[in-house]
This record gives structure tokens, C-alpha cells and sequence, in this order.
């Protein structure tokens, strides 16, 4: 038995960037920091804050939501699945990547801070279809 399972709460780094297959399935990409605080051992030495920042890739109806309602800035909720592939960049090189795929996404920013449409969705979406492993192209970066 294995277990592939995140859950992070952050900050969303840009407005999610948002495509639509040839399919008509909506994918969004975004990246989304989370932070370690500082804090200080007991023999003194002080350990600074530390910011990862991850990239998450949301499918359909979680796209369709990111697009409307989440924003640079907003606090969220993403719980999903590391997925990682690797490409080739215009030089050759290859490059290797680390995306959350999510399947489920709360927004934890006050409703009065965020800066949306005045109708706000339910604060949990759930992403109820089975996440598709479909590759981006190997000439574009999803961020």
C-alpha cells in the first residue's frame, strides 16, 4: 500500500493562469508559498524564516474556480497529490518539476479581503473527477 497526499496552507504568489485543452478542460497553474517561522534554539542560535514555494496545478472545476475567485495574495487551503516530470528546455537541458495537483482547495482569506465578483463560491471545492495525467508541452513552462 502507498500514500501520495499534501496539504498546505499559503499564500498564492500570481493570479492563477488558466487554459483550456482542446478538450474544453480547464487547467490552472499558480504558485503558492508556504513559511516556515524564525525562532531561536536553546543554546541561542537563531533559526531564520524559511519560504518554499510550490507549484500547483488545479484541474476543471477547481480551474474554473481558481480563475473567478482566487487571487495573488490569497490565503488557501490546497490538499492533493506531488506529482514530478522532467522536459527539455530550448537549450537542451533537461529540467525536472514538482507540481501539486490538487483535488481539493478551501479559501482561508476573509471573505471583506477578498477582491472578487460580490458572489463568492462555497470555501471548500472539491475536485470530484479523477485528476487526468495529461503532460504540459515540453516547450512551455506551466510557471
Amino acid at each position: 500500500m502507498s500514500l501520495n497526499k499534501v496539504q498546505l496552507i499559503g499564500n498564492v504568489g500570481r493570479d492563477p493562469e488558466v487554459r483550456y485543452l482542446d478538450s474544453g478542460v480547464a487547467v490552472a497553474t499558480f504558485p503558492l508559498a508556504t513559511t516556515d517561522r524564525a525562532y531561536t534554539l536553546t543554546n541561542g542560535t537563531r533559526v531564520p524564516e524559511r519560504t518554499e514555494w510550490h507549484n500547483i496545478v488545479l484541474w476543471r472545476g477547481l480551474a474554473e474556480t481558481a480563475e473567478k475567485y482566487v487571487h495573488k495574495g490569497d490565503k488557501l487551503y490546497i490538499e492533493g497529490k506531488i506529482r514530478s516530470r522532467s522536459y527539455d528546455d530550448q537549450n537542451g537541458v533537461k529540467r525536472y518539476v514538482v507540481e501539486i495537483f490538487g483535488d481539493n482547495m478551501e479559501m482561508l482569506s476573509p471573505r471583506a479581503a477578498q477582491q472578487t465578483a460580490p458572489q463568492q463560491p462555497a470555501t471548500e471545492v472539491r475536485n470530484t473527477a479523477q485528476t487526468p495525467v495529461e503532460p504540459a508541452p515540453s516547450d512551455e513552462l506551466p510557471f
